[in-house]
């Protein structure tokens, strides 16, 4: 199986697993509502936000169409950078780390750009995929899905710790998405075997032959 093909099945693997379990936290539950999985350490607890992974927000005016466009362009730049690295016969490992960061973030992008128009609003009530009536926003507009919750401890930091003294502290307090571990699994990986993958060893810039991508 050739290096472009691989890379193609992780993210296609990838995107349908978030998006399924996308949908099935969209149609199933409404915002704020959570399941314990395994106790208080793994909870499913639907949230969206307007903003850029674990739930960061990009606050100022047309700031979400700014940051759906940003993440279109950066998703351009990554796939020409994931068929560059297949073309120069970069290792296997490096090219499905890079294809890891492009499916989540595209999974993330199919939120911002679509979710607004396809369903209803999850505040209080179920969303519908497809509503009569219309999404509950426009183009460019959705809101990213996440679910996964891991408080995995709480407590309250010492009396003498700057800023926050005395305040409670919840590890690990993001709520994100399948999407944003793809991304985030990515880049650690990258950044782990970056001797393995980035060598000094001259790659060849000829033509791209057949057994390049195997």
């Amino acid at each position: 199986m050739s290096k472009l093909t691989k890379a193609i099945l992780v993210i296609l693997l990838i995107l349908v697993i978030d998006q399924t379990v996308k949908i099935l936290v969209k149609t199933h539950m409404f915002i704020g509502q959570e399941y314990r999985v395994f106790g208080n350490w793994f909870i499913i607890h639907y949230t969206e936000n307007n903003g850029m992974a674990f739930g960061m927000e990009f606050n100022m005016e047309f700031g979400k169409i700014i940051l759906s466009l940003f993440r279109i362009f950066a998703v351009f730049g990554i796939g020409w950078y994931l068929w560059y690295l297949i073309r120069k016969g970069s290792p296997a490992g490096l090219v499905t780390s890079v294809s890891m960061i492009l499916a989540g973030a595209l999974g993330n992008i199919i939120d911002s750009v679509f979710y607004g128009m396809i369903f209803s609003d999850s505040m209080f009530q179920i969303a519908t995929l497809f509503p009569k009536e219309g999404g509950y926003s426009g183009f460019l507009h959705g809101k990213v899905v996440d679910m996964l919750y891991f408080p995995l401890f709480d407590g309250h930091f010492p009396k003498w710790f700057p800023f926050w003294g005395s305040e409670q502290f919840i590890f690990f307090r993001p709520v994100f998405n399948l999407a944003d571990s793809s991304i985030t699994i990515g880049v650690f990986l990258i950044l782990i075997f970056q001797k393995k993958f980035f060598t000094k060893k001259e790659i060849s810039s000829k033509p791209l032959q057949p057994e390049v991508l195997q």
